[in-house]
C-alpha cells in the first residue's frame, strides 16, 4: 500500500503493528502498512471501543429505568407520573448517547479527511458503495429480522395486564428505537464518507474498512441482550422462553451469514472490479 504519511512523527508503533495484523486478516499484506492506513485504523478501533461502551450505557439505563419503576408498579397500582420520569430520563440518555455516536462518526470522518489532503493524488473514480453493497443481503436480512423480532417480543409482552411488565415492555421498544435510530444515523454516516485512497491497492483497503464498518455497526448483540435483560422475571414464562430462543437463533444465524457470506477482502475487490 502507498498512501502517503499523514504526519512527521506518525502513529505509535502500536498502531503499525495493529495496522500489519489488520492486513493480514484480510490478506491485503502485499506490502507493510503506511502510516496513513495505521491511522485510519486507529482512530476506528477507538470508536468501535466507545460505541460499545454507549451500548452499554444504553442498556444500564434502560435497566434503571426499569427498576426504578418498581416500588410504585410491584403491585400493579404505581401511578403514572411514577413511570413516566423514568422513560423521560430514558428518553434523554438516548438522545444524549445518539448526538455522542454522531461526534465520533464525524470523528472519524475529520480523520479520513485529512488523511486525503495528504494523499499526493486521488483515484479518479472513487467507488460508491450503497448499502446493499456494504452490508451484503444477508446482512441486512438478518438485521431487519432482529429489529423486527426485537420489536416483535416489546410488542408482545404489551399484551400481559401486569403492570411491571407492561412497564418494561415499554422500556424495551423505547430502546430497541434508540439502538435502529442509532444505526440508521452510522449506515447514512458510512455512506456519505469520502473515498481516501490514491491507486487500487489503497482502493481496495478503503472499501474493506467501509464494508467492516457497516456489518460491525448492524451486529445485533445488544438486541438480543435488552429483551432478556429487562423482562427476565417480569413477564411471563412463555416469554423469557421467546426471548431465550430470539438469542439462541439470532447467535445461530449469524455464524451461519458469517461463514456463507464472501469476505470483506473479496467483496471488496468486486466492487472495486479487480475480481
Amino acid at each position: 500500500m502507498t498512501n502517503a504519511s499523514t504526519s512527521d512523527a506518525g502513529p505509535p508503533p502500536a498502531d503499525i503493528r495493529c495496522a500489519e495484523t489488520w492486513l493480514r486478516r484480510h490478506g491485503l499484506s502485499d506490502g507493510p502498512p503506511t502510516p496513513l492506513l495505521a491511522t485510519r485504523l486507529a482512530v476506528r478501533r477507538r470508536v468501535r471501543l466507545l460505541g460499545s461502551v454507549l451500548l452499554a450505557v444504553l442498556i444500564i439505563a434502560a435497566s434503571l429505568a426499569q427498576v426504578a419503576a418498581l416500588p410504585g408498579a410491584a403491585d400493579g397500582s404505581g401511578s403514572g407520573s411514577d413511570r413516566l420520569a423514568p422513560m423521560l430520563v430514558l428518553s434523554g440518555s438516548i438522545v444524549a448517547l445518539l448526538l455522542t455516536q454522531v461526534l465520533l462518526d464525524a470523528w472519524v470522518r475529520r480523520v479520513d479527511r485529512r488523511a486525503g489532503a495528504a494523499l499526493p493524488r486521488r483515484v479518479t473514480h472513487p467507488v460508491q458503495l450503497g448499502w446493499a453493497a456494504l452490508l451484503g443481503r444477508p446482512y441486512a436480512v438478518m438485521a431487519g429480522a432482529t429489529f423486527a423480532c426485537a420489536f416483535a417480543l416489546g410488542v408482545s409482552a404489551l399484551a400481559v395486564t401486569e403492570g411491571t411488565a407492561r412497564h418494561a415492555a415499554v422500556v424495551l421498544l423505547v430502546a430497541v428505537t434508540g439502538v435502529a435510530l442509532g444505526a440508521v444515523l452510522q449506515l447514512r454516516e458510512m455512506l456519505a464518507r469520502p473515498v481516501v485512497a490514491e491507486d487500487e491497492v489503497s482502493l481496495t483497503a478503503d472499501v474493506v474498512m467501509r464494508i467492516e464498518d457497516a456489518r460491525e455497526s448492524s451486529a445485533p448483540p445488544v438486541l438480543w441482550a435488552l429483551p432478556v435483560v429487562l423482562l427476565a422475571g417480569f413477564a411471563p414464562g412463555w416469554w423469557s422462553a421467546a426471548s431465550v430462543g430470539f438469542l439462541v437463533l439470532g447467535v445461530l444465524a449469524l455464524v451461519a451469514v458469517q461463514v456463507r457470506t464472501p469476505s470483506y477482502a473479496a467483496t471488496a475487490r468486486r466492487a472495486v472490479g479487480l475480481r
